[in-house]
């Protein structure tokens, strides 16, 4: 039997960061072979499938960061790519509320940020806020977004990966990566010459990185989100309702999101998980990824740079639907528990840990080794980002 022909470049990943830059890159070189692996045996069955579907504006980084530079880009090719390929967009916008006036200077620098980057924004009042959303509430003052949307992230996926196959790359499913290295890569069914390998892994970027040499001071550490839908009517919550986040911790804390069939959720939470694809029940239970996490967790809690501590006091009561439910009443009153009753897909946050540092990555994280790339850290706002960040990872690859 004959070896496989060589490929040009193979994407590990198949989640919107992997199908993005393999659409890039047909889109620069439309001659270039290739091929995208994913492990599953159908497309977001991980991060791309499971987050909030929500398009982020930008304003909430540093201006000094790549979340800064590519998320309003993102946000804008995003849209471009859903009008062309016939994928609904919801145009909710987003208020940003308080919860006291503690939280005031935190929602001034949400502001700031938000002008130094580029984002169109508006800080709006008690009276204000009641007129772009009547059943959220807040302490004197609210921001208010305009260009945050929602999208069906499985539907965008779907459609990103029929465009990197018009363009003549391939997208393997239940293709397995196993090992791979400079110049070659083992799958589940092929040994592969390869002349330049995307380590888009996600949960296992860490894992695929170390192959390479690359990342050593890096670990996964993974955090679970649980949403809760509500049976209001659609178009009941008209705008997604975020609180001011705590800048020290890269989550955004417990929201209300609207879907883009209308439908009010709540989540996500940030509840670290046992293993990398802690979905429910015992699946793909892992005792090297518990025994890992259980090395990483202390370090995680000890961190000068995280107030972890009181962030898992926070997030664990929150496996119960009634305490996450009771945090969102805190941001619109109206909500009850008996209303959100239906449990919605939970995902897992692929967030990086420097383990030399002792902290939690707050930017994406893009690093070169030989003959490869690797996308270490494509947290929150990835989804929104892909597109942006293909072209900044296209600019720089060495093929």
């Amino acid at each position: 039997m004959s070896a496989p022909p060589p490929v040009d470049v193979a994407v590990v990943g198949g989640g919107i960061v992997g199908l993005a830059i393999a659409d890039a890159l047909l889109a620069r070189h439309p001659d270039l072979g290739v091929v995208v692996h994913d492990k599953e045996p159908h497309l977001a069955a991980h991060g791309s499938g499971r987050n909030s579907g929500v398009l982020h504006a930008g304003f909430y980084y540093s201006p000094d960061s790549l979340k800064a530079r590519l998320t309003r880009r993102g946000n804008a090719m995003l849209r471009e790519f859903c009008e062309e390929r016939g994928v609904p967009v919801r145009d909710t916008g987003k208020v940003v509320v308080t919860r006291s006036v503690d939280e005031l200077p935190g929602l001034e620098e949400l502001y700031r940020r938000g002008q130094v980057n580029g984002v169109p924004l508006e800080m709006v009042d008690a009276a204000q806020l009641r007129e772009l959303e009547p059943l959220a509430q807040t302490v004197e003052r609210a921001l208010w977004s305009p260009t945050t949307g929602s999208a069906d992230p499985v539907a965008v996926v779907e459609a990103l990966a029929a465009r990197v196959r018009q363009r003549g790359g391939r997208v393997e499913v239940g293709s397995e990566v196993r090992a791979a290295g400079p110049g070659w890569l083992l799958t589940d069914r092929e040994h592969l010459t390869v002349g330049h390998l995307v380590n888009a892994a996600g949960l296992q970027a860490d894992v695929v990185a170390r192959w390479f040499g690359v990342g050593e001071e890096y670990r996964m550490l993974a955090f679970k989100g649980l949403y809760w839908y509500g049976s209001w009517p659609p178009g009941r919550l008209r705008r997604h309702v975020y609180p001011v986040p705590d800048p020290r911790n890269p989550f955004l804390g417990t929201h209300l999101t609207v879907a883009v069939d209308g439908r009010a959720k709540i989540g996500p939470t940030a509840i670290p998980a046992l293993w990398r694809e802690s979905y429910g029940g015992l699946a793909h239970a892992s005792v090297g990824e518990v025994w890992d996490t259980a090395t990483l967790l202390p370090r995680f809690l000890t961190s000068p740079h995280h107030d972890a501590r009181s962030l898992i006091a926070s997030e664990l009561p929150k496996h119960l639907q009634r305490r996450l439910v009771a945090e969102a009443a805190r941001l619109v009153p109206s909500v009850r528990p008996e209303d959100f009753r239906t449990k919605g897909r939970p995902g897992i946050r692929a967030q990086l840990f420097d383990v030399r540092a002792q902290r939690l990555e707050m930017d994406f994280v893009v690093r070169a080794g030989e003959q490869s790339t690797h996308i270490l850290n494509a947290v929150s706002p990835g989804w929104t980002s892909a597109l942006a960040m293909a072209e900044h990872v296209v600019d720089r690859m060495d093929l």
